[in-house]
């Protein structure tokens, strides 16, 4: 009898996956008749986890709109036509889909920020935001630090930077060193940073004149954490930090429904 029962839940639990999720209907049907129950039992277990899987991503997300909307001043006619345009909405798209990405809360409060600010501030276009989108799916918690050691530092060497975001001091052969290395050319590659560069009041950058004849030879190569060579962030690097890691206060106070 209860064998009987445990085939008939068996069975039960593959006909409700197969109502709950279309595209597995044919798998389960086919599946039926040639699995032994031993498999059904642990393909219902694997999808069972899936489920779970993307019912806690969905509660991400639902939390994220939820803090989004928080911070909006919905009596604004001009921030309704906002999140209400098809520019914004593609905006959203493309944040769930790249939501796999979103591997930490500190990631997803980034995301949080992006959505409040692209909805209320009009600094830079859409692609550029959509463009920070794809910044937070591929930056570490080490390019966040690099990048909010050198803002509001212009001028910074890679050493200041170091030391700012508080590491200890390390060999130049050590692989933390070779990371600190990869970290700002990845981020200068990316646009994000450059060397720091002076400008006419006209906004060209001024060439660097050449000092060789009172340079004194080394033997050694450039230190990954040098003193000399100076940092700052690009417009593109100074306007995520605005987008990204910069909250807007809540306009409604509120209980979370989420748990």
């Amino acid at each position: 009898m209860k064998e009987n029962n445990r085939n008939k839940n068996i069975r039960a639990g593959m006909n409700a996956i197969a109502g709950a999720i279309p595209f597995f209907g044919g798998l389960i049907s086919a599946a039926a008749g040639v699995w032994s129950e031993n498999e059904q039992e642990k393909f219902n277990i694997f999808v069972k986890n899936w489920l779970m899987m993307l019912e806690e991503e969905m509660k991400e997300k639902a939390k994220t709109m939820e803090e989004v909307l928080a911070r909006l001043d919905m009596k604004d006619e001009k921030i309704n036509e906002r999140i209400s345009s098809k520019s914004y909405q593609s905006i959203l798209k493309k944040t769930f889909r790249n939501w796999s990405n979103i591997d930490t809360d500190e990631k997803r409060i980034m995301i949080r920020n992006i959505l409040s600010n692209s909805a209320t501030t009009e600094l830079t276009s859409d692609d550029v935001v959509k463009m920070f989108i794809d910044w937070i799916d591929k930056l570490s918690e080490l390019h966040i630090k690099t990048i909010s050691a050198i803002y509001n530092s212009n001028g910074i060497t890679r050493g200041e930077i170091w030391r700012k975001m508080g590491k200890e001091p390390v060999r130049e052969n050590s692989a933390d060193a070779d990371l600190f290395k990869l970290i700002i050319r990845e981020l200068n590659l990316g646009g994000i940073i450059r060397q720091h560069r002076e400008v006419d009041m006209y906004g060209n950058f001024i060439k660097k004149t050449s000092s060789r004849k009172n340079s004194i030879t080394s033997n050694t190569y450039t230190s990954a954490f040098d003193n000399d060579e100076c940092y700052e962030l690009t417009s593109l690097g100074n306007q995520f930090v605005h987008y990204a890691m910069t909250d807007i206060p809540q306009k409604l106070e509120y209980k979370s429904a989420i748990q």
